[in-house]
């Protein structure tokens, strides 16, 4: 088959400009042939070179006392004591998920998983972030139902948990949805594996599924805005078989154990050819391919479709010397493929071969290290003006506004979702969906993980910069109130075109942001992942850098929950209640009005306050805690009752404005319950720390009484709060049945 002409208009399909092929002469001395183009528009492109953000990046700290292993590698790697360690990262699969929302969803997971097992893990969780249009457009439902079967159908089946998440509604991902994906794994700390490659002559192997043509050119497809003819990429969306990517885990696993992996790299974006690259360039070696040894499951397969295919559930390794047979009867055994499919070299060259020709001849360092670094012009967001506690004129009460809140889209119950995920499989799960953190023991304990993944894009469309330290700060008291102590964060940075000098603005303030809360937190990101060009013609998404954290719990019998335990219970207030009604939604909600500065992040009180929570929960002071967010004080409050099915009583006279006062969004707050004796003690020790603390109630019957209102029965704040989702999906079978 010929290989056609290089154009500058097929230069264009491969979403290379024309500045960046000419690099491309200058690095070869030549024109490229076409499957070194494709190879170069897989390295290239936004998606696997970072170089519209690497530059910024930069700026992020990523050490730490307990980091073994920050960013650079499949996945970042925290120590977490008794010779174990944490291995985990998050990533995208927006572009695919819109596209073919099922298998988009569930090649995210096993992409996500493979990247912690590559390492040496056992995966033990996952969670997840999803970020849908406006309920009312025609296409959510489509989305939600598509997405959050291909989530339950990959991780159930493959075997992980899934222990958390978040979701949540906007008009402005009407047009470019986002999966984000993050898996946890746990490894011996000395047992690490990575992607740098060693020694000369070395044979490469590659293991797993077959190769077909799904998947081509993805990652350049995750390198574009969308546009109307978007729907066209759908043979880029790769296809996912969540069993056989379970027996390459077990496979990959005991091949580890034999002592035969020299190097390792999971087949991602861009398939055989980034992971031969990275291996072959951090080790500073030579990488030598032959396609006729790569199992294929199409015929008539070209060096460009192998090269750039995304085929699922595959890997690439190193093996030492004379260890092939021990390989290849593991994998056998398995009833996977194992083939050999080159040789590491010691001529710095990515070299392929197809057919006895010579299809690719390049420098290896510079198809990475020579990708374009673009330092891109931004203008960075104005501040918007705050607005003051009087300022938010409500239609309604307080108790219709609460009702209101908890049954809305964003605060209502997900477990419409949650439920159609194994949470419990492994067995360890201690804390599962629906809190503060997730918690998942450590094999037979008593230590267990904390986990967590959310952002408020409201917060960060507002103001980048604040909305980040506010996305750090509630992971961190997230973590806090079960009781962990925060480790390290990974974080997906969803963007939309980093061309546009407004949107690379907004990036530039959210990683500063996160960079100023991760110092001032000593929370180091260990891994991420940037996702930009979310765009459709109708705009780009709102600024959405998510943000996932482990924290240790020492002892997972001493993680609490949310939900009230008994009746008589002090119900104590952390921190301190300016009102602030910026960008929250009681004023979305209930005033119809989206303006105003976010709430402000004091880093140094979000320290003290949280590590004040860490140490009554160690001293089993208090028996319920939940942090305040998004709704405020009586959202939080609301939630624990409805968790626990026990009412309450608050006792308020503030000085602001009552619905400043309840639904307001200041930042560092908990609400916990406690013994009334133990609930003197504590404020006084609070008091002396000079930490906010106030009593606001208590726990007992049946309802949730708010001054100057009448009481809400627990069982109508659970009806309203359970039954919009559910309701809202009855509508996709509705019309599925016309």
């Amino acid at each position: 088959m010929d290989e056609p002409a290089i154009t500058p208009e097929l230069v264009a399909a491969h979403g290379l400009k024309p500045d960046e092929y000419q690099r491309i002469l200058g690095l070869i001395g030549r024109a490229p042939s076409f499957t070194e183009l494709g190879i170069f528009s897989a390295m290239w492109n936004e998606h696997c070179s970072y170089k519209s953000s690497r530059l910024h990046l930069r700026k992020l700290p990523t050490k730490g006392p307990h980091v073994i292993h920050g960013p650079g590698e499949n996945a970042g790697v925290i120590d977490i004591g008794d010779g174990l360690a944490c291995v985990f990262k998050m990533e995208s699969h927006n572009h695919p998920s819109f596209i073919e929302p099922f298998q988009g969803a569930a090649t995210g997971v096993g992409g996500i998983l493979r990247d912690v097992f590559t390492m040496g893990a056992r995966p033990v969780a996952c969670l997840d972030l999803l970020r849908f249009g406006a309920p009312e457009h025609p296409l959510t439902r489509h989305f939600v139902a598509g997405v959050v079967a291909g989530i339950g159908s990959y991780g159930n089946s493959f075997g992980v948990p899934t222990v958390g998440g978040t979701t949540r509604f906007d008009r402005r991902y009407d047009g470019n949805i986002l999966v984000n994906a993050m898996a946890v794994g746990i490894a011996e700390k000395d047992a690490i594996f990575y992607a740098k490659a060693s020694g000369v002559g070395n044979p490469i192997v590659y293991l797993g599924s077959k190769t077909g043509r799904d998947g081509i050119h993805g990652a350049t497809m995750a390198s574009a805005a969308f546009d109307e003819a978007s729907q066209e990429n759908r043979p880029a969306v790769q296809i996912g078989d969540p069993f056989a990517e379970k027996l390459l885990l077990e496979a990959c696993l005991e091949l580890m154990r034999s002592g035969a992996v020299v190097a390792i790299q999971d087949m991602g974006a861009a398939g055989l050819t980034s992971s031969a690259v990275e291996m072959g360039a951090k080790g500073n070696l030579g990488v030598l391919l032959d396609l006729d040894a790569v199992p294929c499951r199409e015929a008539g397969m070209t060096a460009y479709e192998m090269l750039l295919s995304e085929s699922q559930e595959r890997m690439l390794m190193v093996l030492a010397p004379g260890k092939e047979e021990i390989a290849q009867a593991i994998f056998r055994k398995w009833g996977l493929d194992f083939a050999i499919i080159g040789q590491t070299t010691d001529d710095l060259r990515f070299r392929v071969k197809h057919h006895g020709e010579i299809k690719a001849d390049l420098p290896i360092k510079e198809l990475g290290d020579q990708a374009p670094l673009y330092d891109r012009p931004y203008l960075r967001p104005p501040k918007p003006a705050a607005i003051r506690p009087e300022e938010a004129n409500a239609p309604i009460g307080n108790r219709e506004a609460l009702l209101r809140l908890i049954g809305s889209p964003n605060l209502a119950s997900k477990r419409w979702i949650y439920e159609q995920y194994d949470h419990l499989i492994l067995s360890n799960t201690v804390g599962p969906p629906g809190g503060d953190a997730a918690v998942v023991r450590i094999g037979e304990g008593p230590k267990g993980l904390a986990l967590t993944i959310d952002v408020n894009e409201h917060y960060c469309a507002a103001d980048p910069h604040e909305g980040a330290k506010q996305a750090i700060a509630e992971a961190w008291r997230n973590l806090c109130a079960v009781g962990a102590k925060p480790l390290a964060v990974t974080d997906n940075l969803n963007f939309g075109s980093p061309e546009r000098a407004e949107v690379m603005g907004e990036f530039v303030a959210a990683v500063e942001g996160l960079a100023a809360a991760c110092r001032a937190l000593d929370f180091p990101i260990v891994s991420g992942n940037v996702s930009l060009y979310n765009e459709s013609p109708d705009g780009a998404i709102p600024p959405t850098p998510a943000i996932g954290a482990v924290g240790l719990v020492d002892d997972v019998s001493l993680a609490v929950t949310i939900a009230f335990k008994r009746e008589g219970e002090t119900i104590l207030l952390i921190g301190e209640t300016a009102g602030w009604l910026g960008q929250s939604a009681y004023l979305r909600e209930i005033c119809g009005r989206q303006d105003g500065a976010p709430p402000p992040v004091d880093l140094s009180r979000e320290r003290k306050t949280g590590e004040f929570i860490r140490k009554l929960i160690g001293e089993r002071q208090v028996s319920a805690v939940h942090d305040l967010a998004e709704g405020g004080l009586a959202v939080a409050l609301a939630e624990m009752a409805m968790a626990s099915g026990i009412g309450a009583s608050l006792d308020l006279a503030p000085e602001i404005p009552l619905p400043a006062f309840l639904f307001g969004e200041d930042q560092a707050r908990y609400l916990m319950t406690a013994a009334p004796d133990a609930a003197r003690a504590i404020r006084e020790e609070a008091e002396a720390l000079g930490i906010s603390c106030a009593i606001v109630g208590a726990t007992g019957g049946n309802a949730l009484t708010i001054p100057g209102e009448t009481a809400i029965l627990v069982e109508e704040l659970q009806n309203r709060h359970e039954n919009w989702l559910p309701t809202y999906m009855q509508g996709l079978h509705a019309e599925e049945n016309v």
